[in-house]
């Protein structure tokens, strides 16, 4: 299904492209659906010459190990850009995307978007942006892994999806509006379901969790000083 305007104008690096850029791209679009739990890409897949991008839904970006353990690189929603490789490497899937829940993909063939991109240059800046920031994050994760107590990358796993996803304010605290399941977090933070389980105990003063991953932050300087190291749980009151 080749993908209308309105999907188009929804992909942030996008933003601001004319009406008449956005109808020459259109016949070489493609927009596909996918059910929870679907996989898009596989590892290590050939990827066709495309721009990939989520329209609808959310998306699973994973990442798995030589001894086979499955570890969570980001997940991303509607309007983000992914796969890299297709357009500026080697063009082989370096991780499996998933379908975190119902979702649409539009894809953008790389001859159009260069052609578009020559007529429309900031498209290439927000792309380059958007890598950057990507790499920025995949850095602060692998140096998280080696240097950083459990626990610090735990409380800054909950930061990062509070900034990123939001949250509503509740008589308790700050509610994360995406759920976080202990399988999740523990894929997400380089540790083992059990010891999620231990740590995020080991929080209840400063965030509460309810059966699902509903994640409510009870006391956010305290959640601050954990993730910057500076206390630990046993060192709050």
């Amino acid at each position: 299904m080749q993908a209308s305007l309105e999907q188009l104008s929804q992909i942030i690096v996008f933003t601001g492209l004319e009406t008449v850029e956005k109808i020459n791209l259109q016949p070489h679009t493609q927009v596909q659906r996918y059910r929870k739990g679907e996989i898009i890409l596989h590892e290590g897949d050939v990827l066709p010459a495309k721009l990939y991008a989520v329209v609808s839904g959310s998306i699973q970006v994973t990442k798995t190990a030589t001894t086979g353990k499955e570890t969570i690189l980001r997940a991303l929603a509607a309007g983000e850009i992914f796969a890299a490789p297709a357009l500026l490497g080697k063009g082989i899937s370096p991780a499996t995307v998933t379908a975190e829940s119902d979702c649409e993909i539009l894809t953008v063939e790389r001859d159009a978007l260069l052609k578009t991109i020559g007529q429309n240059p900031e498209i290439a800046l927000r792309m380059l942006m958007v890598f950057n920031s990507r790499i920025q994050q995949l850095h602060e994760t692998v140096h998280g892994l080696i240097s950083e107590r459990a626990i610090v990358r735990l409380a800054r796993l909950i930061q990062y999806f509070a900034a990123e996803s939001g949250t509503e304010s509740t008589s308790q605290g700050e509610c994360l509006k995406v759920k976080l399941p202990y399988y999740r977090m523990a894929r997400s933070s380089g540790i083992t379901y059990e010891e999620c389980v231990r740590l995020i105990k080991s929080l209840k003063p400063v965030i509460a969790y309810s059966r699902g991953g509903k994640i409510t932050i009870l006391d956010t300087k305290k959640l601050n000083a954990i993730a910057s190291g500076t206390i630990l749980p046993k060192d709050i009151n």
